[in-house]
């Protein structure tokens, strides 16, 4: 069973339509005794960065994530702000991430070169994964995703970079260290590819 955890933040009924069209058992739930007995968890997020981790530490969830995903080595995907959460901070705000994944997440330049860098990146973009990387296993190559963010992640090491953007410089757009896995770009807007990718997650383990 999936969790979708529910701590006030992101497009919940999204993801659960989406896992339904995959035939993935799932839930949303902001209960913990649900969470200690998912086999995947999925973080949505949206929004400000101290906002996010604000709301994840008054839920109470976050040691019952942390037993989950640290001790007992579930799968957990963040997703959008979700996987900035990820790290061990942003230069959005001051609140400390949850350092699950080496890294900070800084913000896009307004300017790259001579030329004006829009921010946010909004739209459809190509996605380039690294070779056998487990969440594109049966994603078609060349894969697009819908993004929408003015942040980053910057990884401490590159070996936990699963896949890479470009947007006015190349920057990754899917992380994973472990069991402990992000995407920047949104699955639950992306039609078919996201649906490969959310069915690539909810297969991990089995």
């Amino acid at each position: 069973m999936i969790a979708i955890i529910n701590y006030g933040l992101g497009n919940l009924h999204a993801f659960a339509n989406m896992l339904k069209d995959i035939g993935a058992p799932h839930h949303i739930t902001g209960d913990a005794a649900d969470i200690a007995t998912a086999s995947h968890l999925i973080l949505p997020g949206v929004g400000h960065f101290d906002h996010a981790m604000a709301r994840l530490k008054a839920s109470g969830l976050q040691p019952v994530l942390q037993q989950r995903v640290l001790d007992e080595g579930i799968p957990i995907l963040g997703i959008c702000v979700g996987m900035q959460m990820l790290a061990d901070g942003s230069a959005e705000g001051e609140m400390p991430g949850l350092g699950w994944i080496p890294g900070e997440v800084i913000r896009f330049p307004d300017t790259v070169g001579n030329q004006q860098l829009p921010v946010p990146h909004m739209g459809w973009n190509d996605v380039m994964p690294v070779a056998g990387a487990p969440l594109f296993k049966t994603v078609p190559e060349n894969p697009r995703f819908y993004f929408l963010h003015s942040y980053h992640f910057r990884c401490a090491e590159a070996a936990d970079i699963m896949a890479e953007s470009e947007y006015g410089l190349r920057f990754p757009c899917a992380v994973r260290r472990a069991n402990v896995f992000g995407v920047q770009f949104h699955p639950e807007k992306s039609h078919g590819f996201g649906r490969d990718l959310l069915a690539d997650f909810a297969s991990l383990g089995r």
